[in-house]
Formats: C-alpha cells, structure tokens, sequence
C-alpha cells in the first residue's frame, strides 16, 4: 500500500514539473512568434535562473519571466524566485525597458479533491513586479512571497514571510506582444511591441 502511494505521488510530482516545463516552452513560442522578440527558456531553478528570458533589440526591451501552471484555485511565487528575476533585470541594463513579470496558468480543470476535478475556463494572468522608473533608472520593489487568484487578484506577503500575513498587492496587469487566452489581460496584449 505504501508503494503504491509512493508511485502516486512521484507520478503526480512528474506532472507538475510536465506541466511547468510546457508552460515556460509556450510562453518562449509565442513571444518567438511575435515580431521582433526572441525569448528563451532557461532552465531549473536549482541553477538560478529565471524561467523565461525574452528580448526585443530594436525596442530595447527585456521581460525576465517566472512561469506557475496548476489546477490550483491561486498560484504563489517564492520571494526568492521574485528577486532572481529582479537580480537578472537589474543586471542586463543595456535593455532601456526592463520588465518583471509573473506568468500565471490557471488550467481549465480545477482541482477539488484528491483525484476530482471540476471544469473551468482556462486563464492566463501576467502582473509585472512594481519598478519606479525615473532619469533613465529602473528600481525595483523589495522581493515577497506573491500570490494570484484564479479571478486576478494578487496578494504578496513580507520575504521570508513564513506565516506572515497576505495583503492585497498593486501588482498591474502586463500587457504582452501576443494575445493571452481568458483573464483581464487578454484584451491587452501589445499590438504595436
């Protein structure tokens, strides 16, 4: 019985980690897809990267991206993976805009139990990690947990936050060079990047 519980739950872990991989490898498709952008995976965490890298030359444009995919009623972000992403826009500065997104996933089953599921509208939200930008300087808000509903709604709690407590963010929705499927953001996607 233990055995079986274990092969449950490695096959369950395997198609979480599918399930990430095909949504950081579609993000880099469809920005590949859209004029002038060349985006990138990158790898795993355990190398300290971000998720998705993508680049406009000509507009001097730069999106490093952390990518979550589940069946999840909301999606979290790690502080940690919040300020990797932030290290790298803040190290390629040649890029004039430079921008932190998180690419939300929200299958079209969600889950509602051990083994159940309800159907549900896919979604796809992208918020932008709050920079200030003035004189030609980008500075980036301090890294904390972060969370996004299924409906949009981000909260964020302190870094190292542990079991501090979560607060509406003022995380804005980012347009994107391509059309996003269902949420707020799909009517905005950048026609003219």
């Amino acid at each position: 019985m233990a055995a079986d519980a274990g092969a449950a739950s490695a096959a369950a872990s395997r198609a979480r980690r599918r399930r990430g991989y095909d949504w950081e490898d579609a993000l880099a498709k469809r920005f590949n897809a859209s004029p002038g952008w060349r985006a990138f995976r990158l790898g795993s965490p355990s190398v300290g990267l971000p998720d998705v890298l993508a680049v406009n030359t000509r507009r001097r444009s730069l999106f490093v991206m952390e990518a979550k995919s589940a069946t999840s009623a909301s999606l979290r972000v790690p502080a940690e993976q919040v300020a990797r992403c932030v290290e790298w826009a803040r190290m390629l500065d040649a890029y004039g805009d430079r921008r932190v997104v998180l690419a939300f996933k929200f299958l079209s089953k969600r889950r509602v139990g051990a083994g159940a599921y309800e159907r549900r509208r896919l979604v796809e939200h992208y918020k932008e990690w709050p920079a200030e930008r003035a004189g030609g300087r980008t500075r980036w808000k301090k890294a904390a947990d972060c969370s996004c509903a299924y409906g949009g709604q981000a909260s964020v709690r302190a870094a190292g936050g542990g079991r501090g407590r979560w607060k509406p963010a003022p995380l804005e929705d980012c347009a994107m060079p391509f059309a996003p499927r269902g949420g707020r953001g799909a009517a905005r996607a950048q026609n003219s990047m």
